[in-house]
């Protein structure tokens, strides 16, 4: 009789402790960690970026915990996963560079996920309703996004949610889309729709800077975060485009039902694939390092980001209660940070 994988079902904290063991192993490495600009922090984003090679410390991307695909097929047994930017078959793989098949006794996986890279924006049609256009008030899922200050270029994100706190009501998305990584002053203007997509500097003022949690080059990061207080009231409103109000929040969990609203790919669902993997996530400014963080894949073999989709609430089907901030991924993946920890980051709560 053919036993059922199904029976094998490895302790939670086990797979915890050796996700984390290899995420330190692969990830958390000196090399891997950036230096935001100069030369190591160039260095660092041509490593992760060059010519592909079966050596773990420059293929694997992502290190989590997650359900084991073999054959295309989902065996119902969770594994540590093993993200690569390409598999390779295991007779052109070097035996020094081969991932462990089993790690005392858990089950591994290894998963083609390609490179993560931050979304930036790229134009690209969406449907009605257009998150490009300008809306008023402004809505969470449409387009918006920083100034910058030498005009070099023009850019635009996602207004995710509506947060607030004893001192106002903000609009909540991303570092890199509200604060350009980090590096605009408090104060700087934010504009609906994002310059990118035709906002108007003059007349297009939404929010201004208030505050972002930093990235962190040399150590690990668990958000992507900002919030930018509205200029004034009214201008901006809670229900996002084509879904409507969050309904409070909810930890994530794997195999959970989501769906999202963003600038460029409107509105799509998907499925949660884990909610506690570690990233090497590029950035303008270098490579930035994140743990715990939750990975999505579309539903039906779509995408369920792309780029100019960051800072897009992720939202539990059908109940609404938000689980994520959108902040990266690449065609095949999208990465989240969770929400709790962003709000609690931020010290704001869902308006």
């Amino acid at each position: 009789m053919t036993p059922d994988i199904r029976s094998f079902s490895p302790n939670m904290g086990d797979l915890a402790a050796a996700k984390a063991q290899w995420s330190k192993r692969l990830l958390l490495t000196p090399e891997r960690q950036s230096t935001r600009g100069g030369a190591a922090g160039i260095a660092a984003a041509r490593a992760l970026t060059s010519a592909p090679s079966s050596d773990p410390n420059h293929n694997v991307v992502g290190v989590g915990v997650g359900w084991k695909i073999t054959e295309g097929k989902d065996t119902g047994v969770m594994a540590v996963k093993f993200f690569v930017r390409m598999k390779y078959p295991e007779w052109d793989i070097s035996s020094d560079h081969l991932l462990p098949k089993s790690i005392e006794g858990l089950p591994v996986d290894v998963e083609e996920s390609g490179i993560f890279h931050r979304f930036a924006a790229q134009p690209k049609p969406a449907p009605i309703p257009n998150p490009r256009s300008r809306f008023r008030p402004a809505q969470p899922g449409c387009s918006t996004g920083f100034r910058d200050p030498s005009n070099q270029f023009r850019m635009a994100g996602t207004f995710g949610a509506l947060a607030k706190d004893s001192h106002g009501t903000y609009v909540l998305s991303n570092n890199h889309v509200l604060a350009d990584e980090g590096q605009l002053p408090p104060g700087s203007p934010i504009f609906q729709p994002g310059l990118l997509d035709g906002g108007n500097p003059n007349t297009d003022q939404i929010a201004k800077l208030t505050r972002f949690v930093p990235l962190q080059a040399n150590a690990p990061n668990t958000v992507d975060c900002a919030i930018v207080q509205l200029t004034e009231p009214g201008i901006a409103e809670k229900n996002i485009l084509f879904i409507g109000p969050p309904t409070g929040t909810e930890p994530a969990q794997i195999d959970m039902n989501v769906h999202k609203f963003g600038r460029t790919t409107s509105y799509t669902t998907g499925r949660i694939t884990s909610v506690d993997t570690d990233v090497t996530v590029q950035y303008e400014t270098g490579q930035f390092t994140f743990t715990g963080q939750i990975i999505v894949v579309g539903a039906k073999g779509h995408s369920f980001s792309a780029a100019g989709d960051s800072g897009s609430l992720i939202l539990q089907r059908p109940s609404n209660k938000a689980v994520g901030l959108l902040f990266a991924g690449s065609s095949s993946h999208t990465i989240a940070n969770h929400i709790d920890e962003v709000l609690k980051e931020l010290k704001v709560t869902l308006a």
